[in-house]
């Protein structure tokens, strides 16, 4: 996955766990939509891999 990607992932994991949901979404949304079809599947493990980032207190 391109870094630029993951920094997008990482960043709306953020902002989820500041209750920061819409803007959250709409960063992890932008990455996915412009993810290539083999980055899909990664990105998908790196979410599956990394949901206690999203749920995690702040």
């Amino acid at each position: 996955m391109r870094p630029s990607t993951r920094s997008a992932l990482e960043r709306s994991a953020e902002l989820t766990r500041s209750n920061q949901l819409v803007e959250a979404v709409a960063i992890a949304e932008a990455a996915m939509n412009r993810a290539t079809d083999d980055e899909l599947p990664e990105i998908r493990q790196w979410l599956n891999d990394h949901t206690d980032d999203f749920v995690g207190e702040v």
